[in-house]
């Protein structure tokens, strides 16, 4: 699944170039997750503002609204003065005066969703849950202590759930528990406020590494230029199970959580 770095980098990798265009056409392909909540031709003769992230999500800014975009489990977009043909998994295109933005989702677990503004209807509804940014200047140790105080989840999941930083998938969030020191199971709860400052620094290095890096290609990732991205060939723990540690030599552990399969390595994360 597509996770914030990836989200990012696709967003950096288009953003520029589709700025100041205008739709001159849309066309929809099998149904996504949900309907698009406009006729595709009010979307036409729009002029295509700034491109945001929210957490996973994409906000093309248009002259009327906006377009909130997901990649679900397998989507990626491409951005393209002169695109091929739409195959079978092509789902959506935003046809514009500089190029077509065009979302490929074989799983057809993506979204593109009309919405008047951010903070309206459906987009606000869709956001309203998301935790903070993890380089929000709020985002630190004492604010996810605070945010940590009584749940009985275990770290990683409560880091999956995305209600308290948005951004740390199970590849990143295995890394940064790595990182800081600490189980995966260990109750949320029960981390102290020096391991949540550790921690709170590991979340945003990884999620920074990973940026600088493309984000991740596990199986199908491409940003809009098509590019693959390296994180997993740096990452220390996540996908080597009974490889040593990089630290001490003991052999990296894999279990699951959450239906999620998570790596760490038992003698150095407590």
């Amino acid at each position: 699944m597509p996770e914030l770095p990836e989200v990012e980098v696709t967003r950096q990798s288009f953003a520029q170039r589709i700025r100041g265009a205008r739709v001159t056409g849309v066309r929809l392909g099998k149904p996504l997750r949900w309907p698009l909540g406009c006729e595709a031709q009010h979307i036409v003769g729009q002029p295509v503002g700034e491109v945001v992230r929210r957490g996973k999500y994409l906000w093309v800014a248009l002259g009327n609204g906006g377009l909130l975009m997901h990649l679900g489990m397998s989507g990626s977009l491409a951005f393209s003065e002169t695109p091929p043909p739409p195959g079978a998994h092509d789902h959506f295109d935003l046809v514009t005066t500089l190029g077509t933005l065009r979302l490929t989702d074989p799983r057809r677990f993506g979204a593109v969703v009309w919405s008047e503004a951010l903070d309206r209807p459906p987009a606000a509804t869709l956001l309203a849950a998301l935790g903070l940014e993890p380089f929000d200047e709020r985002f630190d140790g004492a604010w996810l202590h605070r945010q940590l105080r009584g749940r009985r989840v275990s770290i990683k999941q409560a880091l999956l759930s995305g209600r308290i930083v948005v951004g740390a998938g199970n590849i990143y969030a295995c890394e940064a528990l790595f990182e800081a020191g600490i189980h995966p199971a260990r109750a949320a709860g029960r981390i102290s406020l020096p391991r949540c400052v550790r921690l709170a620094d590991a979340v945003r290095g990884t999620l920074a590494r990973a940026l600088q890096l493309g984000g991740s290609t596990l199986r199908d990732f491409r940003d809009a230029h098509g590019m693959e991205g390296r994180f997993q060939q740096h990452a220390q723990v996540y996908g080597r199970e009974g490889q040593p540690c990089l630290r001490c030599g003991a052999a990296v552990r894999r279990s699951v959580q959450g239906q999620r399969a998570t790596y760490y390595c038992a003698h150095c994360q407590t």
